[in-house]
């Protein structure tokens, strides 16, 4: 007892100051590690491992420049991830089927699936939203017609499995066998054991290059659709996975989804192995080194055939639609740019087509019957349709057609050639109620051609698809009733020019230019006169502005060149030498119009005098391209032709024009008279002109004087040049030459230029 005491002596207990230093250590390592703790765990659940195969290129594979998973799916799934809030790593599957892949509980997702799927031991599964719609081909040896889809002998990969079932689901009479590889599948349809080979379009844009399968074949008319999702099993933890990352899929646009599409599948990612060259160059090998240039020749040939097979297999890939053959949107647009500027002078309408309560057809009788629906609309329009128009479906049972309108009656026959059939589809099979459509429709219009949007276009469409959808039960409605009545009618004028001057509906008028103190014509100015056998007489001011609108102007002004220098040759011939005006557009002048190249052969063609015609340009033109006027307008007074300045003060820059554009005649345009305003302010502005014009020795007419005080008024300050109703009103050639005895002819000069 002494000796356990005196033991226990000997033991130093410690004191509180050493207990208080102790415990501090404790806590702040506590506070050092367990936040980092908490973190790293956070970041666990907020890090998806994904596992995926990796023969399905372009869609997944393995990236040799990095050694990590790539492709199409690997990009969806990161967008979506990043959306969601979620990293993700992406891990390789090693087991046969995605089947398998589920029960393994090192994955938090399987990609890819088509739907839901039970799991290899049975237990079910939960699929995400989908990422994007994936065109599923057929394929098969060329020259081969297949027997329908529900009796038809189908390949897949073993790694597939999932996607077999949901065909089984869509296709209950197919007959599906399963391939460990490609190569095996492709070996059975040789062989005659399947009649098909079914995989992802974008996954065969890969396969088909290898060269020793380019007597494989893409059954277009055979393409689906299906989904293309991530998957898991049906858990708590599954199903809280699924709905964050459907969030993220949600917000993904879709043109990055079509983006990261285009940039994969325009990829050259396939890569030649040894039996590739031995199939290709194998009778080249043995020739040897003596046909080395031949064997060069050949293979740079190939290739190029293969890059130009494989680019329109990718562009039908992605600008058709899997299920209907027809464009999708971005075809539709690109065909629609295409044939505007190809076809200017073509009248187009563009309609936006949609059947109401679609859903419940695929809702009562089968998704299968609504596409069988589709496909039928799309066929029954296309046998209708020229080269110079196109069809689409951008979305569900939403078409669009851009289609020539030559005649009004067309909308009624296409109404009762193409829509009813398709609205009578179910009650000519028996089976159904009579489908509702309702259109929309766009007519283009001159500024369409110069300035293509198809988004807008398209706009104007719905817009008018939605009234009637709204307000009635079905027919069609144009986006604007005002906008049609004027583009059919300036369609009219635009194509109806080239007849119209041939058989003379258009004629050329003169009105008398006069100097009031001499009492005497002294020349005329050449207008249009247009007589058109479907809309009667119309007036300049309408068909003018139209036909300048589409550049059509030209074709006009050439001819009333034309025929005012025939009329001046014969007038010569009578003895009389008289001036006229004739306009030049402001369209007509361009860098490769050599304009006044075309004047001076029309004055040698018809040997008549440069003095005796005036080249009038309106003022707004030199505005618009000073330097190109102001260099046809020298040349032309080069050759010896007179300039007129037309429309003179109704622009913006007049004073601006006189000091730089080279002319011999302003033509003042009278509205300060005859407009609105003050007066008196009027009269002191014209007489200024007057009186400026003759400081700056310039001559001058005035035009659209109408009545005798203004004539007076401008007697009075000095301009003894006019031309208006007051004195003569446009009139025919005929009545023109009647008063030939008060026209005052000009002296003729001897032509002794040469064309420059």
């Amino acid at each position: 007892m002494i000796n356990k005491q005196k033991s226990a002596q000997h033991i130093k207990l410690p004191d509180n100051r050493t207990l208080m230093a102790f415990f501090c250590t404790i806590v702040v390592l506590l506070c050092a590690f367990a936040p980092s703790a908490i973190l790293c765990e956070e970041n666990n659940n907020d890090t998806l491992t994904v596992g995926v195969p990796i023969d399905r290129c372009p869609v997944f594979y393995l990236d040799e420049s990095t050694n990590e998973v790539a492709g199409i799916g690997v990009d969806l799934m990161k967008e979506a991830a990043k959306e969601a809030g979620y990293s993700v790593t992406f891990k390789i599957i090693e087991e046969a089927t995605l089947k398998e892949a589920l029960d393994n509980k090192e994955y938090d997702l399987i990609m890819p699936f088509g739907s839901a799927i039970s799991s290899a031991e049975g237990k079910e599964s939960i699929v995400s939203e989908n990422l994007i719609q994936t065109p599923f081909t057929l394929v098969t040896k060329n020259n081969v017609e297949l027997p329908p889809l529900n009796n038809l002998r189908v390949g897949m990969l073993k790694s597939l499995a999932g996607a077999a079932e949901s065909v089984t689901q869509l296709f209950p009479g197919i007959e599906i066998t399963m391939y460990d590889t490609m190569s095996d599948s492709v070996k059975a349809l040789r062989s005659d054991k399947v009649d098909a080979l079914l995989h992802n379009s974008y996954v065969w844009s890969y396969v088909l290059q290898k060269p020793s399968y380019s007597d494989l074949k893409v059954q277009p008319s055979s393409m689906f659709s299906m989904d293309f999702r991530a998957g898991t099993l049906d858990s708590e933890k599954g199903r809280a996975i699924i709905e964050r990352l459907n969030g993220g899929i949600e917000k993904i646009p879709d043109t990055k989804r079509q983006a990261i599409v285009l940039d994969y599948t325009t990829r050259k990612l396939y890569k030649y192995d040894l039996s590739d060259y031995l199939y290709q160059y194998g009778v080249a090998i043995v020739l040897g080194t003596l046909l080395l240039i031949s064997i060069v020749t050949a293979v740079l040939l190939r290739l190029r055939n293969i890059k130009m097979e494989q680019e329109e297999k990718i562009r039908l890939l992605i600008d058709h639609d899997s299920l209907t053959g027809t464009y999708n949107y971005h075809g539709f647009k690109k065909r629609v740019e295409e044939l505007l500027r190809n076809n200017p002078d073509v009248p187009y309408l563009l309609s936006y087509n949609n059947i109401k309560d679609f859903k419940y057809i695929n809702d009562n009788m089968g998704r299968s019957a609504g596409d069988e629906l589709l496909k039928y609309w799309v066929n029954t329009s296309v046998n209708s349709m020229s080269d110079e128009e196109a069809m689409g479906r951008i979305d569900s049972d939403r078409f669009v057609v851009l289609r020539r309108y030559d005649k009004q009656e067309q909308i009624s026959k296409d109404d009762v050639d193409v829509l009813e059939p398709v609205r009578n589809y179910f009650i000519n099979k028996g089976k159904g109620n009579r489908i509702q459509i309702c259109t929309g429709i766009y007519v283009l219009t001159p500024r369409d051609y110069r300035q293509i949007d198809v988004d807008r276009m398209l706009d104007g469409a719905r817009v008018a698809e939605e009234k009637v959808r709204l307000n009635r039960k079905e027919g069609y409605e144009f986006y604007n009733p005002e906008q049609w009545r004027k583009g059919k009618r300036d369609a009219e004028i635009i194509s109806h020019l080239t007849t119209a001057i041939e058989t003379g509906e258009i004629q050329v008028w003169y009105q008398p230019q006069v100097n009031i103190r001499k009492n005497e014509i002294i020349g005329a100015e050449a207008l249009c006169r247009w007589n058109h056998s479907k809309l009667g007489w119309l007036q300049p001011s309408e068909f003018i502005p139209v036909l300048e609108e589409t550049d059509a102007i030209y074709q006009l002004d050439q001819y009333v060149w034309e025929t005012v220098c025939s009329d001046l040759k014969r007038w010569n011939e009578e003895g009389h030498n008289w001036t006229v005006s004739v306009n030049l557009s402001r369209r007509d002048i361009k860098d490769d119009r050599n304009i006044p190249g075309h004047f001076f052969d029309l004055i040698n063609k018809y040997n008549i005098n440069s003095n005796q015609l005036r080249i009038e340009i309106t003022e707004s033109a030199y505005v618009e391209n000073p330097e190109l006027l102001i260099s046809t307008t020298s040349k032309l007074r080069k050759y010896g032709f007179q300039v007129e300045m037309d429309d003179f003060g109704s622009g913006y820059s007049s004073l601006h024009m006189l000091k730089e554009v080279p002319v011999d005649r302003i033509k003042l345009d009278l509205h300060f008279l005859s407009g609105g305003g003050d007066p008196e302010r009027s009269r002191i502005i014209v007489s200024h002109m007057i009186q400026m014009m003759k400081s700056l020795d310039m001559n001058m007419i005035v035009e659209g004087v109408e009545n005798k005080s203004q004539a007076e008024f401008l007697k009075t300050k000095g301009c003894e040049e006019m031309q208006g109703f007051y004195f003569y009103k446009p009139m025919s050639v005929e009545e023109f030459e009647k008063i030939g005895d008060k026209i005052k002819s000009v002296p003729v000069k001897k032509r002794t230029r040469k064309k420059q």
